[in-house]
């Protein structure tokens, strides 16, 4: 009378191509883990903080690069890199239901990515192909250009925190119900249609002024593609900004009569300067401005010459 409190959660490898059935487990909950073959998968750098605000980018970042289809998106962080992710709900439910899995014992859904990055060397997955990483991804190769591959085990591997929900798109409406929620839709629609006239026309307008800022600017096609310019150019005006500031420091030391700014060289990544004839006390002096001014630096006299580099 106590089964059902006993139920064990039992994980496995889900591969479209696996040869494997899973029969035995029908009463078991199940932890899925997604074959690389089932879902999309980018890593890429974004200038934001967070992986949700990432997530109403997903589909733009995917532009160009999914069949046709109904895809759902997730994503995730991991230090500075997003892990984002396409996949289709239709196709994961069709391939559970070809090894008879129901999504009622789906307990939980996991990406190979998020699960075996910690891979070592190659992995079987079935008859013609094998896993491993490449680059920080979980990748998929044909087993004839692989030496060696071991077996796939994952009923001892300990999960991550990042699951994803499928989505199931098939309901039965009786027609009373059916009539009932097409009436509410239909008043919903009356209510906003006024609204939505609007924000359309405004719409347009703004596409419309996006894309001949666009092309007045000379920018690129995709918000993406800008988006890292920008980044690009706010480095290169950090960079010349600390390299004028650099320069005024060097220009701006308070030197004695008979002592003198005799070079000034600029390299990729610091400011070289020579100075003659340069006192301790004007030595101390130049220190203690780079230090108030948290600058790193390097001194060195030699031959009465003070070599002063300053790091960008």
């Amino acid at each position: 009378m106590f089964t059902k409190f006993n139920t064990k959660t039992k994980t496995i490898f889900l591969d479209p191509n696996s040869t494997k059935r899973y029969s035995s487990i029908d009463s078991k909950k199940l932890n899925i883990i997604l074959s690389p073959s089932l879902y999309w998968i980018k890593k890429i750098e974004l200038p934001l903080k967070y992986a949700k605000d990432a997530k109403k980018l997903l589909p733009s970042l995917f532009e160009d690069t999914l069949p046709n289809g109904n895809y759902s998106y997730s994503v995730y962080k991991e230090e500075n890199e997003f892990f984002i992710f396409a996949y289709e709900d239709k196709l994961i439910l069709e391939t559970l239901s070809k090894f008879g899995i129901s999504l009622s014992n789906v307990q939980n859904v996991y990406f190979a990515q998020s699960e075996m990055q910690n891979l070592k060397g190659a992995t079987k997955i079935n008859e013609t192909q094998s896993m491993y990483i490449k680059d920080g991804i979980v990748i998929l190769v044909p087993s004839s250009l692989i030496k060696e591959s071991v077996e796939l085990d994952v009923s001892q591997l300990p999960l991550s925190k990042h699951k994803i929900f499928l989505q199931q798109y098939a309901h039965i409406v009786k027609n009373n119900d059916l009539y009932k929620l097409g009436a509410v839709l239909l008043l919903f629609c009356i209510l906003i249609c006024a609204e939505y006239f609007i924000t359309t026309q405004k719409t347009s307008q703004v596409l419309k002024l996006k894309d001949e800022l666009f092309v007045k600017h000379k920018l690129k096609p995709t918000m993406m593609q800008n988006i890292s310019i920008l980044k690009k150019y706010k480095i290169t005006h950090q960079k010349q900004t600390k390299l004028r500031e650099y320069i005024l420091y060097a220009l701006s030391f308070k030197l004695k009569k008979s002592e003198k700014l005799t070079k000034l060289n600029l390299k990729d990544k610091s400011i070289n300067t020579e100075f003659s004839d340069i006192s301790k006390e004007t030595l101390s002096h130049m220190k203690q401005v780079l230090a108030s001014k948290k600058v790193k630096f390097t001194a060195i006299i030699k031959d009465k010459t003070l070599h002063l580099e300053m790091m960008l």
